[in-house]
């Protein structure tokens, strides 16, 4: 039998690191190495840290909250010691170890035991290459979650962190763009567990999983022991054996204070708490009618199904659906960008929408208005007037007949069997009217003259 644990490391999305003022910078937020720290997060003789980041504090809760975890309101901060040059203090600051009460613990997320959850600082980044050290990160908020081995296959694991991160951005306590990072524990019946050190991304972890089970079938481990997974060669290497807690020495931190987490402040976080995804989910398919697979769409992001929860009551549900789902994610897609990243008014919206379900503008119009609004939406009133669509028949025959002759060579073609130089005709007969004249009809008389 399979058994598989994580420990997933997250930033916290902060302005600031965690005990000074310097900038978390991390993940795709880029700067000059060395440009945002000091002499705290350098670890310069005689500094000492400043009170911890509030915010990080908080988020922290949110997580433990939002993973069914008991949240502990006695917080002490450890110096969890080791050597490694991307160390700068010798040891990390962290709410862990064997006489520490963690942020969170013994809670359960979507059938997956949650051992705890708590907060520690990031090192710096160190280049074994070069020998360089880039502090710019060193001492930015991390939130570890610490998994019982509950998984049985790396599927389970990758689709189980999907909901997890989906989770967590709802909630907006992690920086999404900076992405996770996991120490995946695997283990085979009758042997000790082995520890697969910092896997970066989903399909690595899948990957990793796969493979250290295939040799360790072949090869059961007697001592549990730390392993490095190599993406390119498709192996998985032998770093070290793995530590015990007494071998990081663990103390309580005397330079920084016992915190302690007031009961009201704790009942106000969960009570701030957006729906989970899962009630989202939930509640579009029973309150709105939403089909199960536009509504797994929808609530992967949070900012998206609000949206759609604000236009939905005010418009056609079908066409909602489809140009949420479809069109305005195609046009974030293609621009590279989140909706919060743009202001599209859900009035704006909405107006668009009323104007194709109303056939005042064919939707081929609309999605040419769509495509503008990628960093700005506007009152669609005008061009809806400008660009009103052409529906009359006898209006769209008159410009038809003169695509026919304009282009004999297709209008031959589709009489003699080539059904599809009809789409090149009703290119032709869109690209004359602007894009104004209704499809369906449009075809409907193109066809008609043809035969």
């Amino acid at each position: 039998m399979v058994k598989i644990g994580l420990e997933i490391h997250g930033y916290l999305d902060t302005e600031k690191k965690l005990f000074c003022n310097c900038n978390a910078i991390h993940g795709s937020k880029l700067a000059n190495p060395n440009t945002q720290i000091c002499p705290i997060c350098t670890a310069q003789p005689g500094c000492k840290p400043m009170l911890p980041n509030k915010d990080a504090i908080k988020k922290a809760t949110q997580i433990a909250i939002i993973l069914g975890c008991t949240v502990n309101e006695k917080l002490i901060f450890y110096r969890k010691h080791y050597s490694w040059p991307d160390l700068p203090k010798g040891y990390q600051n962290t709410i862990s170890g064997p006489h520490s009460k963690a942020n969170g613990e013994k809670g359960k997320f979507l059938g997956i035991g949650i051992w705890e959850c708590h907060l520690e600082e990031d090192p710096a980044a160190w280049n074994p290459d070069t020998g360089e050290i880039d502090y710019n990160r060193s001492g930015s908020p991390l939130i570890e979650i610490v998994t019982a081995p509950d998984f049985t296959s790396s599927e389970q694991v990758v689709e189980w962190l999907k909901q997890l991160i989906i989770t967590l951005d709802y909630i907006k306590a992690i920086d999404k763009k900076a992405g996770i990072k996991a120490d995946v524990n695997v283990s085979i019946s009758g042997g000790e567990r082995v520890e697969l050190k910092n896997i970066n991304s989903l399909q690595n972890i899948k990957d990793a999983i796969e493979i250290e089970i295939k040799r360790q079938e072949k090869d059961l481990p007697k001592e549990k022991h730390t392993r490095r997974y190599d993406s390119v060669k498709k192996t998985t290497t032998l770093m070290r054996s793995k530590e015990n807690a007494e071998d990081y020495r663990f103390i309580s931190d005397p330079d920084l204070p016992e915190i302690i987490l007031d009961k009201k402040f704790i009942e106000k976080i969960r009570k701030e708490l957006p729906e989970t995804p899962k009630e989202k989910l939930e509640k579009l398919i029973k309150k709105y009618n939403i089909p199960l697979e536009n509504a797994e769409i929808l609530t992967k992001k949070l900012e998206i199904v609000e949206f759609f929860e604000s236009i939905i009551g005010y418009t056609d549900s079908k066409l909602a659906i489809r140009y949420v789902t479809e069109e305005l994610l195609s046009v974030l897609n293609y621009n590279k960008i989140e909706l919060e990243d743009t202001q599209i008014n859900p009035e704006h919206f909405i107006k668009l929408l009323n104007a194709i379900k109303d056939n005042k503008i064919t939707e081929l119009k609309a999605k040419d208005i769509l495509r503008t609004w990628k960093e700005q939406s506007f009152d669609p009133e005008k061009e809806i007037k400008e660009n009103k669509s052409i529906s009359d028949s006898s209006e769209i025959e008159k410009i038809a007949k003169q695509i026919i002759k304009e282009n004999e060579k297709a209008a031959n073609d589709y009489k003699n069997g080539e059904d599809k130089s009809i789409n090149f005709l009703i290119g032709q007969l869109m690209r004359a009217t602007n894009k104004r004249a209704d499809f369906k009809t449009a075809k409907e008389v193109l066809e008609k003259l043809l035969k």
